[in-house]
C-alpha cells in the first residue's frame, strides 16, 4: 500500500490525481482548485481522460493533509454538504472568470 500512496503523492504534486471510482474505473484528473467551505477544505478535480471531461463534469471531495503535509481525499457525506461545496466552487469559478476578464481588459 505504501507504493500506491507514494504514486498518489507524486501525481498530486504534479497537479494530477488518479481516482479509483466505485465502478472499477481509474480516472486521471487535473486539480482545479483547493478551497475552504466553513471549517473544512475541499478539492475540485477535472477528469482528463474520461467522457465526463467532455461534459465539463468536476469531482468534488473533502481535502485533508496529515501532520506531515501528505494530502488525502474524503467523500462528501451529505446532500447539504455537497450543495454548499458546489455553490462555493461555482462562486470561486465566477470570481476567477471575472478576474480573467479584468486581466484581459488591462492588456488592451
Amino acid at each position: 500500500m505504501a507504493d500506491n500512496n507514494e504514486e498518489y503523492m507524486n501525481d498530486f504534486e504534479e497537479g494530477t490525481v488518479t481516482l479509483s471510482l466505485d465502478d472499477g474505473r481509474d480516472v486521471e484528473c487535473g486539480i482545479v482548485a483547493v478551497f475552504p467551505v466553513g471549517e473544512r477544505n475541499y478539492i475540485a478535480l477535472l477528469p482528463l481522460n474520461d467522457d465526463e471531461a467532455a461534459e465539463g463534469e468536476v469531482y468534488l471531495y473533502q481535502y485533508f493533509e496529515d501532520a506531515d503535509g501528505e494530502p488525502s481525499l474524503g467523500n462528501i457525506e451529505s446532500d447539504e454538504e455537497y450543495e454548499a461545496v458546489a455553490d462555493a466552487f461555482d462562486e470561486l469559478m465566477d470570481e476567477d472568470e471575472y478576474e480573467e476578464l479584468l486581466a484581459d481588459d488591462d492588456e488592451e
